[in-house]
């Protein structure tokens, strides 16, 4: 029987070990973690954001431009096959109005058992604590509870993450054994903001009913005020942008034009203060109003331009390690279309160490399943089967 080692436990390499196991193979799943899936788990503590139930293309174009691999991997498996193999799993899912799909259950942890129950019926084992620690002469190297260990398997699926959330097991240390590979940049993260003391009141208020803009990219996502900047899915989505160079701002009422948002302003309040006349004519809460006077001052006389672009006034991304996830990693041309690495015959890679990067909103965790799937169909094809 063949043998096939998967490093990394989670859904990259899950779903490799389950694609292999399923085709007959011995597969065995080491992770330097004490137990599988610890990001995984973590993605799912709000609600378990699997995939997006929109079109094939439209699904794919949030990707941006794709390596053939990625597109093909993604094309095989995408949002309508995430929700069959989630229900085969048993997990009921359910469609939010964005057309966000979770499991009924929300958590992660549900999902994950029934998964590692599968995997343990098709036969696949897990090494726990097991850190991949570069090559022998003539396999891989790991660093065990035991001592060192050397592995020699048939073929092998490295899934081993990007380089955020490093106490879950991302820690981008694996770039140290593979060659061509991109600097790890922080995506989905938050900004930092060195708030001035009239926000203290507004640190962890919620900015909702805007909209984002950076680079002609523009989000309707909701933010969060927190204390070191602003954070939330509104951001990640032109976060990419925003860390590229691209000048972010917030349209503050984005369902009236530039001329209504005049034309609210320009009727007569009396002696009403500036704020009056904003929460009175423009419907702004305190938090949005605080934010005008954040970044739009000195506020000039015609105030609507402000109010629809008022520039985002930011210290640049939140730490790597403090991101959703990451782009840059394990650069595609170092490898062929079936994610094998054109150095090394056998051993192929899945997952956010590959340079892909997409927004929150299920189209990550779809990239990594589709990617350990499509790893690991290329595997069997190598061995032939």
């Amino acid at each position: 029987m063949k043998t096939a080692r998967v490093i990394g436990a989670g859904p990259a390499g899950l779903m490799a070990a389950e694609v292999l196991a399923q085709a007959g193979l011995s597969v065995r799943i080491a992770d330097a973690m004490p137990s599988v899936g610890r990001k995984f788990l973590m993605a799912g503590k709000s609600g378990l954001n699997l995939t997006k139930d929109e079109p094939e293309q439209t699904f794919i174009d949030r990707f941006g431009p794709l390596p053939t691999p990625m597109g093909e991997a993604l094309a095989t498996f995408g949002p309508a096959q995430v929700k069959d193999w989630a229900k085969g799993l048993g997990q009921e899912i359910f469609i939010g109005t964005t057309g966000r799909v979770f499991p009924k259950a929300m958590k992660a942890s549900p999902l994950l058992r029934a998964w590692m129950q599968r995997l343990g019926d098709l036969g696949v084992s897990v090494d726990t604590r097991w850190r991949w620690t570069g090559w022998s002469d003539d396999g891989l190297r790991f660093e065990t509870p035991d001592g060192a260990i050397e592995d020699l398997p048939d073929v092998t699926i490295l899934a081993l993450g990007g380089a955020s959330w490093r106490r879950l097991g991302s820690d981008g240390a694996w770039s140290a054994w593979l060659d061509d590979t991109a600097p790890f940049q922080p995506s989905n993260m938050g900004l930092k903001v060195k708030w001035s003391e009239h926000m203290a009141p507004h640190i962890g208020k919620p900015v909702k009913g805007i909209c984002l803009t950076a680079d002609g990219v523009s989000s309707r996502g909701e933010f969060i005020l927190s204390s070191t900047g602003i954070e939330g899915g509104g951001i990640y989505d032109v976060s990419a942008m925003v860390r590229d160079g691209a000048p972010l701002t917030l349209d503050l009422c984005p369902d009236l034009t530039n001329a209504q948002v005049a034309d609210a302003l320009a009727k007569p309040y009396g002696k009403s203060s500036l704020s009056n006349r904003l929460r009175k004519s423009l419907r702004l809460g305190p938090t949005k109003i605080a934010l005008l006077h954040e970044w739009g001052r000195p506020l000039p006389a015609q105030l609507a331009p402000v109010i629809k672009s008022l520039p985002v006034c930011h210290d640049g991304p939140r730490p790597l390690d403090q991101a959703i996830s990451t782009a840059g990693g394990l650069r595609f041309e170092a490898m062929n279309n079936e994610l094998m690495l054109t150095a090394r015959p056998g051993i192929f890679a899945a997952g956010e160490m590959l340079d892909w990067e997409a927004p929150t909103g299920g189209y990550l965790i779809t990239g990594c399943l589709a990617t350990g799937r499509w790893a690991a169909q290329g595997a069997l094809r190598w061995l032939g089967h």
